[in-house]
């Protein structure tokens, strides 16, 4: 039992020898502002804390206003005072321009009131306190700061932060600190760490999100069943619909129905002219079909569409259900780019060639289309350099042809200086069994479907045919990495400038976020993963990094910034769908660069205040406390520094946490044992094994792997019918980690890995796939799964987790 006990919970001195290493070394680098925001580039050289001209926490205007007060200070000093102490003033009041302001101000607690000096190292504050103590009344109001000036020792006491890796100047010289400031942050593997902001939640497969480029800056997200939202800049929600055509769009609840509403695109001159256009699924007497219309805003209120106003554009009939296309767009020519789907089922089987090779059907093709002037007349003209306009044999409305199902399009507004890429037209190609792919829209590409899939044939005959002439893709991968690709955008916001350039996509089987990167030496497209920040990484107000893990689509909002939405249940009539925005933690644009003045929106309708549900895995911050005032602060006992029983110290707190659950660690043993695997242990056969072993109940998890299990990482294995088998990624995603993570006995799950991450379970049997939990279920059995040992994959697939208790 001794033996068991230490194999499931770590020994106490081991690891209270590892959280003191945390404790004295900063594993999390986390350069934050004191408005909570990170550091920046400043647009103009500073002029007096130039250590911090590259990178910091001040524009020029607070780099004038800190100057001013340092005038103020030394003008009150003698000619000698000045002499020794100006350059001690001008370092202690420039730290608010330092990449670590936060840590040095005590800003990362919003529990406590934010310091008025920065903390000092105890050599740096005893020299300062013996030369300059007289400065210290004009440097701070601090009233427990002036009690403490008069002697040395209580002052730096005073002064001095907990984490001395962060105090000043031992923390401009401290290279695991200072080295790679501002660029993007990654992890060991070189997955990019970035931080999600919540923006909208309860949708129904949120798949589109637009803006009007009216200078409004509302966002419409409009959801499968056909219904359209307005979103205002701060994030309320208009409570009466701003297009609902339910009735008419086709679709069901049945998860991973390819129907509904499908695309949504505003007209380049909207704000003139009041024009927009939908893409939906709709039938016709026994026929499915596709339809684009157009409709205008409504002349009483301009939040709201004339229902009445429909006039249809183009209908193409649909052969099959799925594949059905979906993107809408405009483009700087102005006119409109239509993509649809091959026609559905397998392999594009319709005619000789397939429909996407076949230049007289619409189906599995880019259109496009001039809609101006439409309101007499006919309802679109063909563009005269349309690449098939005097080919017979063809539709003149095809652009491009041999696409299979782009999912999600994009333009590239360019780079914001140069303009480099401007008019990209960046698209997601769904794959059939073997590759996903991204595509750049070219004027008569043929892009090889159903010859090929990826860079791969797909159809051997039409592949060695040499008049295929097709354009190959950027970037392609194989269904191990995802099996459903969400074409992204080009990041060309102004908020977060290591992002720029960056074509960021997803997945919606695998829940990856991905980016590819143009490499101008080599003309190729250089891919980067990226992950979701851990530890502090994301631990700035209103960040969150977790996500639902089917993602369904990536949008721009007026701004240029960029979004995804995702859902836990990918039905189009489930509300779990949520739409977050890509934030970078490790560099912000200066302040005011980025300030845009919407122009006011008439309100008709009530007004629905957004609440954020999502949280912050792996770290919990304290509640924000309101600052006091020095009257206040005055009138309250003061906790003295030198006492960490009075100071709250979040270390020592944690080691009476921990030496409690020692105590009960006998007791919460038995639960782990309950769901412990029935492994082999050295110097016992086979059979006394079986003997001595307790039986898992059903639906029991242990971890398996060659990480550490005991440490709450592994692969996910589950007890049911008599064996242990292994559970596959699909779906797999937060909440099923917190059910297994939980009945293991851990407080949270920090991450769900996939892939097989923590190695594969090829011992054993498949168990589940499509596991779908909400979070709050017994086990995994309670939760939504296609039926035991039911599946479609392999265990290079082998879902995992990593549990953890600590909030830090």
């Amino acid at each position: 039992m001794g033996r068991l006990y230490g194999d499931s919970v770590p020994h106490l001195g081991l690891l209270l020898s590892f959280l003191i290493m945390l404790y004295l070394a900063p594993m999390d680098l986390h350069p934050q502002c004191l408005d909570y925001k990170p550091p920046f580039r400043p647009q103009e050289k500073l002029t007096f804390c130039t250590m911090y001209t590259d990178f910091g926490c001040c524009d020029s205007a607070r780099d004038q206003e800190l100057m001013l007060k340092f005038y103020s200070i030394t003008d009150r000093l003698d000619g000698n005072s000045y002499i020794t102490c100006a350059s001690y003033v001008q370092d202690i009041i420039c730290q608010e321009c330092s990449p670590y302001a936060a840590h040095l101000f005590d800003a990362e607690d919003p529990t406590t009131p934010v310091r008025t000096l920065p903390g000092l190292c105890g050599d740096f504050c005893s020299h300062f306190w013996l030369k300059c103590h007289s400065t210290i009344p004009f440097l701070t109001d601090d009233p427990w700061l002036a009690q403490a000036a008069g002697d040395r020792v209580r002052f730096c006491k005073t002064v001095a932060l907990e984490d001395t890796d962060y105090c000043f100047p031992h923390i401009i010289s401290d290279q695991r600190l200072t080295q790679g400031l501002g660029r993007l942050a990654t992890d060991a593997k070189g997955c990019m760490r970035l931080c999600l902001e919540e923006v909208a939640n309860g949708l129904r497969n949120p798949l589109a999100m637009v803006h009007a480029n009216d200078g409004t800056h509302r966002f419409f997200i409009a959801e499968q069943v056909g219904v359209v939202w307005v979103y205002l800049p701060n994030r309320s929600r208009l409570e009466k619909p701003f297009l609902n055509i339910s009735q008419a769009v086709l679709t069901s609840p049945w998860e991973g129905d390819e129907r509904g509403f499908l695309g949504l695109a505003f007209h380049p001159r909207f704000k003139h002219n009041g024009k927009l256009y939908v893409y939906y699924s709709v039938q016709v007497g026994i026929e499915e079909r596709i339809r684009i219309s157009e409709f205008h805003i409504s002349a009483a209120d301009m939040n709201l569409v004339d229902h009445n106003s429909e006039r249809i554009i183009l209908e193409v009939d649909e052969p099959a259900s799925n594949h059905n296309g979906g993107q809408l767009l405009f483009a700087p020519d102005g006119y409109l780019y239509i993509f649809t789907g091959d026609g559905g089922m397998a392999g594009d089987p319709f005619g000789k060639f397939g429909n996407a090779q076949n230049k007289s059907a619409l189906l599995g093709k880019v259109l496009r289309i001039d809609v101006d002037d439409n309101d007499r007349g006919p309802l679109y003209r063909i563009p005269g350099d349309n690449p098939l306009v005097w080919d017979r044999s063809s539709r003149p409305e095809v652009y491009a042809y041999g696409v299979r199902n782009m999912w999600r399009c994009s333009v590239d507004r360019g780079d914001p200086l140069s303009r480099e890429g401007r008019g990209r037209i960046f698209c997601g190609d769904v794959g059939q069994n073997k590759y996903e792919e991204i595509d750049i829209i070219e004027k008569g590409g043929n892009y090889g479907w159903r010859a090929k899939e990826g860079f791969s044939c797909y159809d051997m005959k039409l592949c060695a045919n040499s008049s295929l002439d097709d354009i190959l893709p950027i970037y392609a991968y194989s269904h191990k990495a995802g099996k459903s690709v969400i074409g992204g955008y080009v990041y060309r916001g102004c908020e977060y400038p290591n992002l720029n350039g960056l074509y960021i996509f997803g997945d919606f089987m695998s829940g990856r976020l991905m980016s590819l990167q143009e490499n101008r030496h080599t003309g190729r497209w250089d891919y980067h993963e990226i992950c979701m920040g851990e530890g502090s990484t994301c631990a700035f107000p209103g960040l969150i990094n977790n996500y639902y893990k089917h993602i369904i689509s990536f949008a721009e909002d007026e701004a240029g910034e960029l979004y995804f939405m995702s859902t836990g249940i990918p039905s189009a009539t489930s509300p779990s769908g949520v739409v977050y925005k890509i934030v970078d933690p490790s560099r912000h644009a200066p302040p005011r660069q980025c300030h845009y003045h919407p122009v006011p929106v008439k309100i008709k309708s009530k007004l629905i205040p957004f609440r954020p549900k999502e949280m912050l895995l792996g770290l919990e911050l304290p509640p924000k406390r309101p600052k006091q005032s020095n009257t206040q602060r005055l009138a309250a006992p003061r906790p003295r520094p030198e006492s960490p029983s009075q100071t709250g110290d979040w270390f020592l707190e944690l080691l009476d946490i921990l030496k409690e659950q020692e105590a009960s660690a006998w007791r919460t043993s038995a639960i782990s044992l309950s769901t412990a695997a029935e492994a082999p242990q050295p110097g016992r056969g086979h059979k006394a094994r079986h003997s001595s072993a307790v039986k898992p109940r059903e639906g029991a998890v242990r971890l398996g792997g060659d990480t550490g299990a005991r440490h709450g990482r592994g692969r996910v294995e589950v007890y049911v019918g008599g064996q242990w088998g292994t559970v596959c990624d699909d779906h797999w995603d937060a909440r099923d980690a917190e059910v297994v993570c939980r009945q293991l006995g851990f407080q949270r799950a920090l991450r769900a890995s996939t892939g097989a991450e923590f190695g594969e379970g090829t011992h054993l049997p498949i168990h589940l796939d499509n596991v779908q939990c909400v979070g709050t279920e017994d086990s995994l059995l309670h939760c939504r799964h296609a039926a035991v040992g039911n599946h479609n994959c392999a265990h290079d697939e082998d879902a995992g987790v990593v549990c953890g208790n600590s909030p830090h």
